[in-house]
């Protein structure tokens, strides 16, 4: 099986990514999915997702998210969106096949702009609500995995031009 993660800051373009891999009928999880699902199951509501997702990295390990993922894969190829740690990603390594990382960057002002218009309740209300949020998921390894993707990917232009990046990108995986 070959193994397709995607790793990128919030509002780097993950879901934009997503959606082409989508388009080219490549199998996906989301790992914000399976926080969001647990999440809604969880009697912790007075927490904010993020510090769900937190909590059980301190109770279940680092590698809580990618076993909850790994349980949702299927296919030839399969694509994990949102991966946050080395430890994540040798997770999907031990399941053995080809594992290419994938980092999106943006810069810091672009991915604030559009984490605000996309209005999702997780969006960030000012800036240092942003910058938290950065700092936490660095403290979660984010950073190494985009130091070590094996394809950088930059999303500073129109999304159309990111779209074709992806796509070609992607078909050259497959």
């Amino acid at each position: 099986m070959k193994i397709i993660v995607i790793a990128g800051m919030p509002g780097a373009g993950k879901e934009e990514l997503l959606s082409v891999a989508r388009s080219l009928g490549i199998h996906y999880a989301r790992m914000g999915d399976a926080v969001r699902e647990f999440y809604s199951r969880s009697p912790n509501k007075g927490m904010s997702i993020g510090e769900f997702a937190s909590s059980e990295r301190e109770k279940f390990g680092i590698t809580i998210w990618a076993k909850r993922t790994i349980e949702k894969m299927n296919g030839n190829m399969f694509l994990i969106d949102g991966c946050r740690s080395m430890e994540e990603v040798r997770s999907f390594r031990e399941l053995g096949g080809d594992v290419v990382i994938i980092g999106i960057y943006s810069s810091p002002d672009q991915r604030y702009k559009r984490l605000i218009n996309r209005g999702r309740d997780d969006a960030p209300r000012n800036i240092d609500e942003f910058n938290q949020r950065d700092s936490r998921e660095i403290s979660w390894g984010l950073a190494e995995v985009l130091a070590l993707s094996d394809i950088m990917l930059v999303n500073s232009s129109s999304l159309e031009d990111f779209h074709s990046v992806s796509e070609m990108t992607l078909k050259g995986l497959k």
